[in-house]
């Protein structure tokens, strides 16, 4: 049995000519399946789009991108009350060589599978992160976006698994703190909500944007600015932030440590009237 499908047909080998395969020449989402329907999906497709047009790939249309997730998610046979889906969405396959024309049919995979919720004690007391070695290279023309060449973190998160640590925080080459591996990170420092620009590095993340939005709803600004590492030691709340598991405390990094302030459980009482239960604590 497969997870993956592809027009509503189940997938198990991808052509050896792929340029996903043979390149990185494609995107990703990586949607939560909440209550049988894709959380945050206008964010989801709206990110994707500006993916296809930076990467020159024409888009399919919004109801056949959501139907494809919907059929993988009923065809897998995960809970649908609470699992994770994917879109993969590659240039196709050609001849050899890097340069291409505009892709007008992309190849598009839906993959679903089963999730489980982190421990409710992670929401309530914190988790733990570590810094990683791998730096995160700047002035990318693919910040911000999700595309199929994720080397950076695969060796970040590489760094922690022997760890006890749940994330793993990456850094410019200027010691800039810039995101998780798999999460974007936010700090309160005299009760200043910051987090670092995603323009030259790292990735917009829906419930990054989903928090400054939320926030700012509320009467909440959110300073796009960086914390280098010397910085760490001055900064009195962290938290991350995931598609997946919403806001997440941190409460330890090495012989840091922060309690769960009042910033982040304001922030988190937000997220849950948003639309995001696992905040609801």
């Amino acid at each position: 049995m497969t997870n993956w499908y592809a027009n509503g047909e189940p997938v198990k080998h991808l052509a050896v000519d792929d340029r996903g395969l043979q390149y990185g020449d494609g995107l990703f989402e990586t949607i939560a399946i909440r209550n049988g329907e894709p959380r945050l999906w206008n964010r989801h497709t709206e990110r994707l789009g500006k993916g296809c047009d930076l990467l020159g790939i024409a888009m399919p249309p919004e109801r056949d991108l959501h139907d494809g997730v919907m059929q993988a998610v009923s065809a897998s046979g995960v809970m649908p009350a609470y699992a994770v889906a994917k879109i993969i969405m590659t240039a196709g396959t050609s001849l050899r060589g890097y340069g291409r024309e505009r892709v007008q049919l992309p190849s598009v995979l839906f993959g679903a599978f089963a999730a489980t919720p982190p421990p409710a004690v992670s929401y309530t007391r914190g988790i733990e992160v570590a810094l990683c070695n791998t730096r995160l290279a700047s002035n990318s023309a693919f910040a911000g976006i999700k595309t199929l060449n994720r080397l950076e973190q695969v060796l970040a998160r590489s760094e922690i698994i022997a760890t006890d640590a749940f994330e793993g925080l990456t850094m410019d080459a200027d010691d800039n703190i810039i995101c998780g591996t798999m999460s974007n990170v936010f700090f309160v420092q005299n009760n200043t909500l910051t987090t670092a620009p995603v323009d030259r590095s790292g990735v917009s993340g829906v419930m990054r944007r989903h928090v400054i939005e939320s926030l700012k709803k509320q009467g909440v600004d959110t300073q796009l600015q960086y914390t280098d590492l010397p910085s760490l030691d001055d900064v009195d709340e962290v938290f991350l932030s995931n598609s997946q598991f919403g806001v997440m405390p941190v409460s330890r990094c090495a012989s840091r440590t922060w309690p769960v302030g009042s910033v982040t459980r304001n922030v988190m009482s937000v997220m849950a009237e948003a639309g995001i239960d696992e905040c609801r604590q």
